[in-house]
């Protein structure tokens, strides 16, 4: 009798330590919480939350004692009590110490959460600046697209960077300026709830124009109180900016509205006239079934006058001012609309299915004049580029946490499509921004991408593996309107992209990474067409070796070496209506980056980047790759809540780097501080904001251009740059009500 009651106690005993825990956290709004780790402290079993706040905790009986930390929250004890527990931690100050690296791909992405507790974001500029190693320019008047930098590669406008807002893609194919064309300035920064980045060629769910990397936005579910702020500074600067919660603070449902408006002339001698509209809103609501349903509203417009680049000759001999202009009738005006639906349903504890589904319509004018009197010794050469786009598609991605042979796996399957058809894609040369000269180019596009993806997650303990593959399938169509005859022109590809992916966990203070992965980015339509299809989707082949360390409760150290090949392509040169060949090229560099704070309201970050950058096919002295950044760094000291006070001092440099492929002309690199003070009273919160607080004469985009004025008799290839901002002072209020 006694051997049966020792039996059924060991049964009961190893039964009662194979039970699973299901549970989720939230915060004290309702809001489910993601990524929260939690530990039980008997069984030393431990889970993260998903992104519904849910979590399966093995070896967890009622009365255990579950530890729960997460960034940004108070840490808590918590004793199950039931089979399905909900579990409320509080908002606290921002503690590193709190960060769990998680055995995941994406685990840098703490980076992104801990700059944007530390340094908010303050405009749609700062948005990119957030990704460690991005550095972007400006270089037409505020309304153009942001000129970005990052791994060795002038991206351009977003050749090489996938950017998307909600699972809204953000990059433009076969934009009537260039391939990629990202505008991101239809995004208010205080909506951003959350930036998830990735760079190199290694994640599954992403796919055209992400090798150099991608950086997905997450606007915020709900608001938990109204506000109304008021930007006043230099340069005839001024922005308003209201975000109002529609519903209150309701446990299932939200909705808000968030509208800004910005008016600039800039630092230039021919004002900017530069204004800016935008109005968001946006209803979330959680089901019954503990789904996540939301709908999103959007309208953006700009317009503006620009100086353009400007040539180094004039400033040297004194013609001009660095702030001056050649031909100041350059300028444009953009509009974007955007709908978007997005569902999150769990299935079960271990199966959810996330989705959306958008349009957008994107109206683009853009007047640029690079070269002068160049080819039109007459009426100047300046080009007019202009599209109307409707662009539609739909994101689906089911998630499924199973075990095979006591290993457990995580499986994602996706699929999708994109659809873009612009009318009247042009190009012309024109006069005075009134009168077309001559058509260039002329015709309509339509650019379809079906997508499905597999991809896996294997734990073998410490050991994460995940292998996936990709699979696209690319629909040219072009119409050419300067063609005396109607003709369709249209090519087709399929593209395969493999990814395997090993994540070494020694703790949780201790990560190891190899990533490896095919990439690609699509060619214009315009290039596909008139190359009969020939380097359609070019394919890079990129992989990773780094750590994240945290070797102190308050350091982390994050360390990568990393390499790219880029297979030969043909870009669409959108400025001239040419096909230029780039050839193949070859990047590799290194990167480390720091985040430490000194008590609990002082903060340290810093990230250096090294790269070397060139083209396999040229000679050696004539393979540099024009603009590529060589060396580049950013960091800064930020403080929050120090008796009502918070901001922080920050810095950028950007090395000299070659501007064409001898190196024989040189960009000059810049290094630029900029600071913010601000104080929060009761309801009001005051704030000093200064640009470049040292005055720096720095050169925001520069390139190697070759121009002729009206009075020269020879043309001159040399450096054409838009000067960056000088000494910059605004100042704010903000009440929140």
């Amino acid at each position: 009798m006694k051997n049966i009651i020792l039996v059924l106690i060991i049964l009961f005993g190893v039964s009662t330590y194979a039970q699973i825990q299901k549970g989720k956290v939230l915060d004290s709004d309702g809001n489910p919480v993601e990524n929260a780790y939690l530990v039980n402290t008997n069984s030393e079993s431990h889970a993260h939350t998903n992104e519904f706040g849910l979590f399966s905790l093995d070896k967890t009986v009622l009365g255990d004692i579950i530890k729960i930390t997460a960034l940004g929250y108070k840490k808590s004890n918590f004793t199950i009590v039931s089979s399905d527990d909900t579990i409320i931690i509080e908002d606290d100050i921002f503690r590193l110490n709190e960060i769990v690296i998680q055995p995941k791909l994406s685990a840098m992405n703490v980076i992104s959460k801990i700059d944007l507790q530390t340094t908010p974001v303050n405009s749609s500029q700062e948005i990119l600046r957030k990704v460690p190693g991005l550095f972007i320019g400006q270089h037409a008047g505020g309304g153009k697209a942001e000129q970005i930098f990052l791994r060795g590669f002038d991206i351009d406008h977003g050749t090489d960077i996938a950017i998307s807002v909600d699972g809204m893609p953000v990059n433009m194919v076969s934009h009537a300026h260039g391939q990629g064309y990202a505008d991101l300035h239809f995004v208010i920064p205080e909506t951003v709830e959350k930036i998830d980045f990735g760079k190199g060629t290694y994640y599954a769910n992403k796919g055209d124009f992400a090798t150099a990397g991608y950086v997905t936005f997450q606007t915020k579910d709900k608001i938990e109180k109204s506000s109304i702020g008021v930007e006043v500074g230099q340069f005839n600067t001024l922005r308003t900016v209201g975000l109002f919660n529609l519903l209150g603070n309701q446990k299932t449902q939200s909705a808000y509205i968030a509208t800004e408006y910005i008016l600039t002339d800039g630092p230039f001698d021919s004002p900017q006239n530069f204004n800016r509209i935008n109005l968001l809103g946006k209803y979330s609501a959680i089901l019954k079934d503990n789904s996540k349903f939301s709908i999103l509203a959007s309208r953006f417009s700009s317009k503006w006058d620009a100086s353009g680049q400007i040539p180094q000759r004039l400033v040297d001999n004194g013609t001009i001012s660095r702030f001056g202009a050649v031909d100041d009738t350059e300028g444009g005006n953009t509009s974007r609309t955007n709908f978007n639906a997005s569902l999150s349903k769990p299935i079960d504890e271990n199966t959810f299915l996330k989705a959306n589904a958008f349009y957008s319509n994107y109206q683009f004018e853009l007047y640029s004049n690079f070269t002068f009197f160049l080819d039109d010794p007459i009426n100047g050469d300046q080009i007019k580029q202009k599209e109307n786009r409707d662009i539609y598609g739909m994101n689906a991605e089911l998630n499924k946490k199973t075990k095979i042979n006591d290993t457990d796996v995580l499986l994602q399957f996706g699929a999708g499509f994109r659809a873009d058809a612009t009318t009247d894609t042009e190009l012309s040369h024109t006069l005075n921004r009134r009168t077309v000269l001559e058509n260039i180019k002329l015709g309509d596009i339509d650019e379809s991408n079906l997508f499905t993806y597999l991809n896996s997650e294997f734990n073998f303990g410490k050991l994460m593996i995940n292998p996936a593959i990709r699979l696209d399938y690319f629909k040219f169509n072009y119409q050419d309107k300067l063609m005396e005859n109607y003709k369709t022109q249209s090519e087709s590809k399929v593209k395969f992209s493999p990814k395997l992916n090993f994540i070494y966990s020694q703790n949780n203070n201790l990560q190891f990474f190899v990533k490896s992965g095919m990439g690609f980015h699509s060619n214009d339509a315009r290039v596909v067409v008139q190359n009969s299809g020939k380097q359609i989707l070019p394919t890079a082949i990129g992989t990773d070796i780094g750590t994240i360390w945290k070797p102190f409760p308050k350091l982390i150290v994050i360390s990568a070496l990393w390499y790219l090949f880029l297979e030969q392509e043909f870009v669409y040169v959108g400025d001239a209506g040419i096909i230029e060949p780039s050839g193949k090229s070859k990047r590799m560099g290194a990167e480390l980056g720091l985040r430490y704070q000194l008590n609990d309201w002082l903060y340290f970050d810093a990230d250096a980047n090294y790269t070397y950058a060139r083209s396999i096919d040229e000679p050696k002295g004539q393979d540099y790759i024009p603009l590529a950044p060589d060396f580049t760094t950013t960091g800064g000291l930020s403080f929050q809540k120090l008796n009502g006070f918070s901001g922080g001092i920050r810095y950028r440099y950007l090395k000299n780097r070659p501007a064409n492929e001898d190196n024989s002309i040189v960009a000059k690199g810049y290094f630029i501080s900029d600071l913010n003070v601000n104080y929060q009273y009761k309801n009001i919160n005051f704030g000093i904001a200064v640009e470049n607080i040292f005055d720096t004469a720095w050169n925001e985009t520069q390139f190697a251009t070759e121009s002729r004025l009206q009075n020269e008799p020879e043309s001159v290839e040399e450096i054409h740059f838009t000067p960056g901002t000088p000494f910059f002072m605004k100042g704010k209020i903000t009440y929140t009500f």
